[in-house]
Parts: C-alpha cells; structure tokens; sequence
C-alpha cells in the first residue's frame, strides 16, 4: 500500500490540462464579476440594504459600503491574473479571499456555485497551475511540461463530488415520486417557445426530467473519467447545463461547469487548446520561444501541499453528511442543508410576522419587515430558522436602542414546501430573543407533519 501510494505520489501529467483549467477558471470569473457589476447587483445586494445577515462564526465580516466596488474590482482583476498566469499564487490567494469575502457579507444571497467558486480557487492555491504556458513561465524563462498527476486529479475528484452529491441529493420520495418541486416550476416556463406550452406542461415530462436528473448527477463523472464514453458524457454536460440554464435563472454556473469538465479529457486536446491560443495571441509568441521547457514535473508549492489537498476533500467528502445528526425532516428545518450539493430540490415559501413584546405590561406591536429587509431577504428569511432567529434578534436590539424595556419576540410562522399546505413554522409561544444560535438543534422548529423519505 505504501509503495502504490508513493508511486501515485511520483506519477507526472501534461502541464496543459493544469494550464487549460487555469485560463478558464480565470476567464469566466473574471466574465461573473463584470456580469454582476453591470446588472447592479453590487449596490442591490451589498451596499443599499441597512441589515445582513450573518453565517454563525462569521459575524466579524461587514460590509463595506461603496467600498464593496473596490472589493469587486481586487476580485475581477484578480481573477484576470489567475487565467494570465501572472502572479499566479497571490492572484489565486487574493480571489480566494475576495471572493469568499464577498459570498459571507451576506448569506441570503447563498448559491451552491458560490460555494464551488470559493472551495475551488482554494484548491488551486496548492496546484502549480502557472507551471506551464503562463506569464510567470515567461518570465522566469522556464517552463515544466509536466505537472504532479495528482493536482489534475484532485480538480477531477472535486467535479466529480459535486456532481454524485447532487445525484445523491435527489433520492428521496419527493423529487422521484411526486416530480417535485419540477411539477411546480416547469408549467411557468409557457413562455418558452413551442417547449413552454407543449411539454413544461406535461406531468409525464416533470417526472422524466426529475429522474434523468437525478441518473444525469450520479453517474456523469463515472462516464467523464471513462474514455469510451467521455464524448457522448461531454455532449450530455452541454446540453444538460445550457437547457438548465434555458430554464433556470442560475447564472454562470452552467458555463463553469462545461468549462470546468473540459479537465476529463486527454492532454492532447488541452494542448491543441493551448496552441490556439498561442496562435491568436501571436504578439507573444516571439518571447514564448525563449522559455526553456523542462521535461521534468514541478514540484508542488509545498510537500505540505498534498496532505493540505487530502484534509480537504475528507472535510468536502463528510461534511454533507452533517445533517444525520440532525433529527426531523432536513428540507423543513434546513439544518446542515447548506454546502452539501443539494442543487434546487425545494420549492419553499413562507410568511413571518413578528410581534414585539413587553413582558411587564404585555403591551405589542407587529413588525414591517420591509421597513428593515430587501425582497430577497424578506422571502429568504421567511423559510429558513436561522435567518428568523438572526432577524429576531436583530429587531430586539434595534428596538432596545430605541428605549423600548423588557423586550420579547416572537413570531407567526407559515411554511409551504413542494406544493403541500402551508403549516405552522415556529413555536409561537417561544420568545426567540432570548434563544442563541449554535449547532443544536433548533427545538422551537414545529414539527414537519409530513414525511419526505429518501438520503
């Protein structure tokens, strides 16, 4: 075991699948940054709303104002960078932290491929991805063919959970037996030509598209990684991801993956890539043809590097699991439901009135949230408890500094999931500001009185 562990350690690949990976990861931050600055969705989300809210242990990050374009700004251009090649680790360090900075101002902008972006540019801070064919080769004069065969197969590894996690996800009673929340969602794309009035409307055609999802996510890596079927596997990963994206308002996400699976194939399409690009950048090719190729690999940033990777993915491999040690239905209480690939499975809705209450005279008055909460974070609070229980006492402190005594909050709470009748959220009676946010269990969640079966 030791000696196949140290010759996997010794096993070297071509430079170009690193490189290629590099340049577009780079290009298509570098294309969401400009994306989100120019929709306005800076100000909307980060700078005009007066309240954030928080992930627990991350309260320490702010926001930052107008300072938030700078922010953007330090992201973008580093992101450009990465896909140079220049500068390659502070540029990847910087976009880690900018990015990620970015994503904890506020959690009810919260998407999985947030997520992916952030975990993946720390992993590419330990992969030597400016080996081959970047300015920093250009620069030093020299430039390694080959890389450690492990780097390009922890970006294979980490496509591959997000993928068989989102497949796993979708084993449940639900997604399989009801054609949920697809049933709801499809019919309001009549929209779309000819599609939206013929088949979104379809119940045959939900329940096809919840189970071919759900064989699409688990077995797409399997088919990547295997050389007779990795073709047709592509051809799938394009379509599936651009009628998504027809369908779904879901961003850049579709393109990074497309882009990102591109690292399944062999190295000789990511040097036919490579050489296209050398060709249309011909300015430079003139000083490419004085770096010194080493036909040896580089050595990683560090031998640290390799087990750093390995943590890593055993932290991303069992942290999806944390919800087992949750009890009740995890869709309805939401707890360790974050972070662990459960891409659009739920249709939820809820509404949340809370009332302000002194407890020595029993005197209230309800709350106006939009008087403190964008539509986003209104609909975003409304179904998900660790949201009410920050609002909560968000009001109990906003209040107190007005000189209100003895404060109590509590909150009405109605929840629709996948179509089912809304039903009481919260334990009215329980006074929410005197509760803390930690790990436990949040025993004031009524009871879901219904049963979803499934992983």
């Amino acid at each position: 075991m030791k000696l196949n562990y140290s010759k996997y350690l010794e096993k070297k690949a071509s430079g170009a699948s690193l490189a290629v990976f590099r340049i577009g990861f780079g290009i298509m931050m570098c294309i969401s940054i400009i994306r989100f600055w120019s929709k306005g969705w800076i100000d909307t989300l980060y700078v005009s709303p007066t309240f954030h809210f928080k992930y627990f242990g991350f309260e320490w990050v702010k926001a930052l104002g107008t300072y938030t374009y700078v922010l953007f700004l330090i992201c973008g251009f580093s992101a450009f960078l990465v896909a140079l090649g220049y500068k390659y680790r502070i540029a990847i360090i910087v976009f880690f932290l900018s990015f990620t900075y970015i994503e904890l101002i506020d959690k009810s902008t919260y998407l999985n491929h947030y997520y992916f972006v952030s975990i993946a540019s720390f992993l590419m801070i330990f992969l030597p991805a400016n080996a081959y064919f970047s300015i920093d080769a250009v620069k030093r004069k020299k430039e390694y063919l080959y890389v450690p065969k492990w780097t390009i197969d922890a970006i294979k590894l980490l496509l591959g959970i997000v993928y068989f996690y989102a497949g796993l996800a979708k084993i449940n009673s639900d997604w399989l037996f009801k054609a949920m929340p697809l049933k709801i969602w499809l019919p309001s794309k009549y929209d779309i030509p000819v599609l939206g009035t013929t088949l979104m409307q379809e119940n045959w055609f939900h329940y096809a598209m919840s189970w071919s999802g759900m064989i699409y996510d688990l077995c797409i890596p399997f088919l990547l990684l295997c050389k007779k079927t990795r073709n047709i596997a592509f051809v799938l990963v394009v379509v599936f991801h651009l009628f998504t994206r027809i369908l779904f308002p879901i961003g850049m996400f579709p393109y990074i993956m497309i882009v990102g699976s591109i690292i399944f194939f062999d190295a000789s399409l990511h040097q036919k890539i490579i050489d296209f690009v050398s060709r249309t950048f011909n300015p430079f090719k003139r000083k490419w043809d004085l770096v010194t190729r080493k036909q040896t690999a580089v050595k990683p940033v560090k031998k640290l590097a390799f087990y750093t990777v390995v943590v890593f993915f055993a932290i991303q491999l069992l942290f999806p699991w944390r919800y087992l040690a949750y009890p009740g239905e995890l869709f309805w209480t939401e707890e360790g439901y974050r972070f662990s690939w459960r891409v659009m499975l739920m249709e939820k809705m809820g509404v949340a009135n809370f009332k302000i209450v002194d407890a020595k005279t029993n005197k209230f008055f309800y709350v106006d949230n939009s008087d403190f909460l964008t539509p986003l974070q209104e609909k975003q609070m409304s179904f998900q408890p660790d949201f009410i229980l920050e609002y909560a006492h968000f009001l109990g402190n906003h209040f107190k500094k007005q000189g209100h005594k003895n404060i109590q909050v509590f909150v009405d709470s109605y929840v629709a999931l996948n179509g089912r009748l809304s039903q009481p959220f919260i334990d009215k009676s329980v006074n929410l500001y005197q509760e803390k946010e930690s790990f436990k269990h949040k025993k004031w969640i009524v009871p879901f009185n219904d049963e979803i079966k499934g992983l």
